[in-house]
């Protein structure tokens, strides 16, 4: 069994269903303080967050991810227990699996590896490491970010190990993210019998030519790295249950998956703006789950992708499809962050799971992308 397969078994056997670490990062701590990382627990509310530096030389290269994984969903229904690691059909079977205990450990060997190779190499390597990826990322992420930023540390590159892959290992990297922001909207009328609308106002009849000009509007045209600002509606709640009782109000629930083209702030007042044409009561409640972040094509793109290429012989594309990550935190300190993992099909699925055959590639990768960086840095 590869070190890279033991570790990953021995992170799954651990039920750190979010915000919960469970001893997953002192395990992290036990392999990475005999290489000469200086490790600190930073402990918020319930969640555990581990920042660990070996170097103090510049490029700084960070490895991130998350030790949480989400809940296993029915235990019944998995074909073997989701915290006991199973190997059927080539495939390592486990919640967490994919998403991300795989990448964490091969972020783990393939730092070894290197170690062990490059004992003289240029800049710096860190760890990034949160119990709160999968939960309210409140108490995670965020708050190392805010750390280092106080404490002027500067991340130069960081791999964050999402499982971005999509067909093959390797196939797809993530250079961004779209930003998510939903709102509640409550239309406000005048509740009544229904053979008498005269009487009364009903807020689904007011609010539905605004909600055609919402879906209709193009937000913005996207770029060369992003589709175009997508507006959805997810829920619509209005009326008694009566048939013949005009409502009161009406509750409309929607979410923007906007791209670097478009602000928050700019959404918000074009939306306020197409409300207001139409001349009702409402009142409308924001909430902005995370703005988008974009690395164009440089450099760390660029030593990741010529890892790929050397390893797999794939050519990587990127991407920026999916939804939120803490990448979205990092990029606010860091000018340089990618995503790349293993294939992405089953994560948060019953039976989730990684090709065996995936796995020492992956530690492979990270560990050419970290010569890449840093004997180039030492030259």
């Amino acid at each position: 069994m590869s070190k890279t397969l033991a570790l990953t078994e021995q992170l799954i056997a651990l039920d750190s269903v979010t915000p919960e670490d469970k001893g997953c990062q002192q395990t992290l701590i036990s392999l990475l303080e005999p290489l000469g990382f200086k490790c600190e627990t930073i402990q918020s509310g319930d969640v555990t967050n581990l920042w660990a530096r070996k170097g103090t030389a510049q490029p700084l290269v960070v490895f991130a991810g998350h030790t949480d994984v989400v809940p296993t969903g029915p235990v019944d229904q998995w074909q073997s227990a989701p915290f006991a690691p199973t190997h059927r059909d080539g495939k390592l079977f486990g919640r967490g699996a994919a998403d991300m205990k795989t990448s964490v450990a091969a972020f783990v060997v393939a730092t070894e590896e290197f170690l062990a190779a490059h004992p003289n190499h240029g800049g710096s390597i860190g760890y990034l490491i949160t119990s709160d990826e999968e939960g309210p990322a409140t108490d995670g992420t965020v708050i190392v970010c805010d750390m280092l930023k106080a404490r002027g540390e500067q991340l130069d590159y960081c791999i964050v190990g999402e499982p971005t892959s999509v067909d093959q290992l390797g196939d797809t990297i993530k250079n961004g993210r779209r930003g998510t922001m939903s709102g509640k909207l409550i239309v406000k009328g005048v509740q009544g019998h229904i053979a008498y609308p005269q009487l009364a106002k009903n807020p689904i009849h007011l609010a539905a030519p605004a909600m055609a000009e919402l879906v209709s509007e193009d937000w913005d045209h996207g770029n060369e790295y992003y589709l175009p600002t997508s507006w959805q509606m997810s829920n619509i709640h209005g009326g008694t249950g009566a048939s013949n009782v005009i409502p009161g109000e009406v509750v409309i629930d929607f979410n923007f998956r906007f791209s670097t083209a478009s602000t928050a702030d700019g959404l918000q007042q074009r939306v306020h703006a197409i409300l207001d044409k139409h001349g009702f009561d409402y009142a409308l409640k924001w909430t902005v789950g995370g703005h988008p972040f974009l690395t164009p094509k440089g450099e760390l793109s660029d030593a990741l992708a010529a890892a790929i290429k050397a390893e797999t012989g794939i050519t990587t594309e990127l991407s920026t499809t999916g939804g939120t990550s803490d990448g979205r935190f990092i990029a606010k300190i860091c000018p340089q962050v990618i995503e790349f993992g293993p294939p992405n099909a089953s994560i948060h699925k019953i039976d989730e799971h990684i090709e065996l055959r995936f796995i020492d590639p992956l530690k492979n990768i990270y560990r050419r992308t970290l010569e890449n960086l840093l004997i180039k840095a030492k030259q």
